[in-house]
């Protein structure tokens, strides 16, 4: 079959094995100082492992190749005992490869030693572009007093829709906005109105490359979301965006409360509430 699938270019890798620790499903191992892509089966095609390497070196490709197996994945992932969990071993959260360390997103030291990578990855987490890097934020709670003291809502990073991770902390019980980024610049209490106390998702489906659904398919299946909210802007353009979010929820197999709000370019709420 024909789908998308990554391709690492080895000229371009510098073999700091960020890639191999950001995917879930095992399907990157360093060898010979390179990253490789183990066996098209295990790869789900949904690219976590992009937005960590700092040498652009890993990229989609449309090909022929086999499905994406989520047996074979599980049985791999046990025999290199490569996870925390997400098929059915250990802890979870996903390890980072390396030899003879301990696991340094649980911290069961020397518990998960020997990933099966033919060479050691350091016993650090590798390190990618610090910008794609995930991360929980407090936020700030109501803002008060004048519009000049508002302050952000936002409670995770990153936001754009192409580097956020498939499942991350934040994902758990959350209330999800997923929302066009021209949004947040028309309206102007977006924070307060739509942002507060939701875990936001941006994207701009004329300018990015790709299909927003199949991503958006997976965080929804493999997490436990609360309601789904689609802010986008009344363009025509904007429709891809709310189409990827619908067809989401569909292919997902559950049920969710969700809703649509459509902005003017002047910012005003037309439709939604």
């Amino acid at each position: 079959m024909v789908r998308q699938i990554i391709r690492i270019d080895e000229d371009k890798c510098n073999g700091c094995g960020a890639c191999a620790g950001t995917c879930h499903e095992g399907a990157i191992a360093m060898v010979n100082g390179k990253a490789k892509l183990l066996r098209d089966d295990y790869c789900d095609g949904l690219g976590n492992c992009l937005p960590v390497c700092p040498t652009g070196a890993i990229t989609f490709e449309d090909r022929d190749a086999a499905a994406f197996d989520v047996e074979a994945v599980r049985r791999h992932m046990e025999e290199t005992d490569n996870t925390c969990g997400r098929y059915g071993t250990g802890h979870s959260q996903p390890h980072y490869g390396q030899s003879g360390g301990g696991c340094h997103d649980c911290s069961q030291e020397g518990a998960h030693a020997g990933h099966g990578y033919d060479d050691p990855v350091p016993a650090t987490r590798p390190a990618g572009c610090p910008g794609s890097m995930p991360r929980e934020l407090a936020g700030s709670g109501p803002a008060c007093g004048t519009r000049e003291e508002a302050l952000s809502e936002l409670r995770q990073w990153p936001v754009q829709l192409k580097l956020a991770p498939v499942s991350a902390a934040c994902f758990n019980n959350a209330n999800l906005l997923i929302s066009a980024d021209c949004a947040a610049y028309a309206h102007g209490d977006f924070h307060r109105k739509f942002l507060r106390n939701r875990i936001a998702l941006i994207g701009c489906p004329k300018l990015d490359e790709g299909d927003y659904s199949e991503k958006l398919t997976e965080i929804i299946r493999r997490n436990n979301i609360r309601s789904v909210t689609v802010v986008r802007m009344e363009v025509p353009c904007c429709g891809g965006i709310e189409h990827a979010a619908k067809t989401a929820l569909q292919n997902s197999g559950k049920f969710i409360p969700w809703q649509v709000v459509t902005l003017s370019v002047d910012g005003r709420v037309i439709d939604g509430e």
